[in-house]
C-alpha cells in the first residue's frame, strides 16, 4: 500500500523495526508486481515521535498485536487525524454509530481493557478490508500475489470529506476502493471466509485449495460460516454472496497459505481473538449458539500454545 500511495502522490512515511528498517533506509521500500519492481524512497522510522502528526495513519498490524502500540501512535495522532484499520477481523470501533441496543458496546475478545476504543478513538475510525494477498520476499521486499481490492467505509455509512478524499488517493495509487454504505457487510464477507479457513489450516496445515476441495474439511468450514452467518445477521448484517460461493472464491486461490497458518510456521502468536473468539462473543450478546465454532477455537488456541512453548 505504501509503495503505491507514495507512487502517486502522497506524502507517505513507515513505521517499521528490525532488518526491515534498514533495508527500506537503505534500499528503499520494494514491491515485486506484475513482473515489475517499484521502488519507494520514503521516511521509515521505528519512533512515531520522529514524524509527528499525520492526516491519515493506517494500521496494518495483525490485529492481536494493535494493544501493544496504543502508546507509541500517540504522536502520530492529532484532532482531524483518521484512523484507517486496515486489520483481518471485527474492529474495535464495530458498534460506534452503529444503531440499535448494541450501539457503542465494546467488544472484550478484542479490546479487553477499552484501550482501542478510548486512546484511538471510534470517532478517528474509517473501516477498510484488505483483500489482496501479499508475501515478504525479503526484508524491506514485498512480492504481490494477487487482488487490488480495499473497499473504505465510515462506521456511519456517510460520505464524508475525509473518505472521498481517501477513495482519491487511493483509486490514484491502482486500488480498487469503493466507498460503501456500510463497511460492516464488507467487513463480514472477508472475515466470513478468515474465521474458517484461517483456523482450520493452521490445524491442518492445509492450503486454501485443499481445505475447500475435502469434502470433510469444507463441512466443517460451511458450518462455521452458517453459525456465524446467523450472528452477523442479527446485527443487520447483509451477506451479498452465499456460502458455497464463498468457499468456491477461497478455493479458486489456489495453493495458497492463510495468514494464520504463515504465523504458526514462523513461531509467532495466531489472529485467533478478532477472527473467532469475538464471533463467539457476539453470538453470546444475541443469543445464537456457535457450536462448531467453539469446538474449533477450544482447538486452535490448544495448538497456539503448544506451538510457543515448543518455540
Amino acid at each position: 500500500m505504501g509503495v503505491q500511495l507514495a507512487r502517486a502522490g502522497a506524502d507517505v512515511s513507515f513505521i517499521a523495526r528490525g532488518p526491515h528498517l534498514a533495508a527500506m533506509r537503505e534500499r528503499g521500500a520494494r514491491l515485486l508486481m506484475d513482473g515489475e519492481e517499484y521502488v519507494a524512497n520514503v521516511r521509515c522510522s521505528s519512533d512515531p515521535r520522529e514524524l509527528g502528526v499525520q492526516d491519515v495513519v493506517i494500521i496494518t498490524l495483525k490485529a492481536h498485536s494493535v494493544a501493544g502500540v496504543i502508546d507509541a501512535m500517540q504522536p502520530l495522532i492529532g484532532k482531524h487525524t483518521a484512523i484507517v484499520t486496515g486489520t483481518n477481523g471485527i474492529p474495535y470501533w464495530y458498534f460506534y454509530q452503529h444503531g440499535g441496543k448494541f450501539a457503542g458496546t465494546r467488544l472484550e475478545s478484542i479490546d479487553p481493557d477499552g484501550s482501542q476504543w478510548n486512546r484511538l478513538g471510534p470517532e478517528r475510525a474509517i473501516g477498510c478490508v484488505l483483500y489482496p494477498a501479499a508475501e515478504i520476499e525479503a526484508p524491506g521486499v514485498i512480492r504481490h500475489v494477487y487482488g487490488k481490492k480495499f473497499p473504505i467505509g465510515e462506521p456511519s455509512g456517510e460520505r464524508t470529506q475525509r473518505i472521498t478524499q481517501l477513495h482519491e488517493i487511493m483509486q490514484a495509487a491502482g486500488f480498487d476502493a469503493p466507498i460503501r454504505e456500510d463497511i460492516r457487510d464488507e467487513i463480514w464477507l472477508k472475515l466470513w471466509g478468515n474465521l474458517c479457513f484461517n483456523p482450520i489450516s493452521a490445524l491442518t496445515h492445509g492450503t486454501l485449495d485443499v481445505i475447500t476441495g475435502d469434502p470433510a474439511t469444507r463441512d466443517v468450514a460451511r458450518t462455521m460460516m452458517l453459525e456465524a452467518k446467523g450472528i452477523a445477521e442479527q446485527f443487520g448484517v447483509h451477506f451479498r454472496v452465499d456460502v458455497e460461493r464463498r468457499i468456491n472464491g477461497a478455493g479458486a486461490v489456489g495453493a495458497h497459505k492463510t495468514s494464520t497458518l504463515v504465523d504458526l510456521e514462523n513461531g509467532r502468536p495466531m489472529e485467533i481473538d478478532p477472527l473467532l473468539t469475538v464471533v463467539q462473543e457476539m453470538g453470546r450478546l444475541v443469543g445464537e449458539p456457535t457450536p462448531t465454532i467453539d469446538v474449533v477455537l477450544a482447538l486452535v488456541k490448544q495448538r497456539e500454545r503448544m506451538a510457543l512453548l515448543a518455540a
